[in-house]
């Protein structure tokens, strides 16, 4: 028997070659122009709540993130870290979801019910740190305690820059209003890592 290859197979291929293609750069904290598409791939979050990978060739969002540490910030179990495209930072977002989040999942997106962490090293850090944090959808509050600087977005997001690193987490609850607390207390867990 013969067997011809469909156009549903042909389309699953070229989806799986296209996220192959994404698994290669997902690995790369460089800075990606904003609007530029991303191919996503799930990441394992880190297991230990220890060890340092940042100086990895493999660093990205997700390797500075332990599940635990995500889940315990949002209240409830969570996936496996997502990358996606970070264009408010210029780098990879990890996304992670909780049981109420809409289907389906799309991490170049803010969705309810999902925690968002963008670690951005080298030397644009401070650029896109800065730009955010000028930019007009944004109210900074200062917040000391974090870093070398700080600050609440004035509602999604703290944003922290340590050094060449930029920080970005925001917690997004199902049924509240996101809360700077969750986001301080993933922030304190993540930042001895970086």
């Amino acid at each position: 028997m013969r067997i011809r290859p469909t156009l549903v197979t042909l389309a699953g291929l070229s989806s799986a070659a296209l996220v192959l293609a994404g698994c290669g750069s997902s690995g790369s904290s460089a800075t990606t122009s904003p609007g530029a598409r991303t191919a996503t791939t799930t990441v394992p979050a880190s297991t230990t709540t220890g060890s340092s990978t940042t100086a990895s060739a493999n660093f990205n969002s997700c390797t500075v993130v332990t599940t635990p540490d995500v889940a315990a910030a949002l209240g409830q179990s969570v996936t496996a870290g997502t990358l996606g495209t970070a264009t408010i930072e210029g780098g990879l977002a990890c996304v992670f979801y909780g049981a109420s989040s809409p289907m389906p999942h799309t991490p170049n997106i803010a969705q309810p019910d999902s925690v968002r962490v963008v670690v951005v090293k080298g030397p644009n850090a401070t650029k896109w740190y800065n730009a955010y944090k000028s930019s007009a959808v944004v109210r900074p509050q200062a917040i000391t305690g974090y870093g070398d600087q700080a600050f609440y977005d004035g509602y999604a997001s703290l944003s922290v820059l340590k050094g060449d690193t930029y920080l970005r987490v925001a917690v997004a609850p199902a049924h509240a209003a996101p809360s700077l607390a969750a986001e301080k207390q993933l922030a304190t867990a993540i930042l001895p890592r970086l």
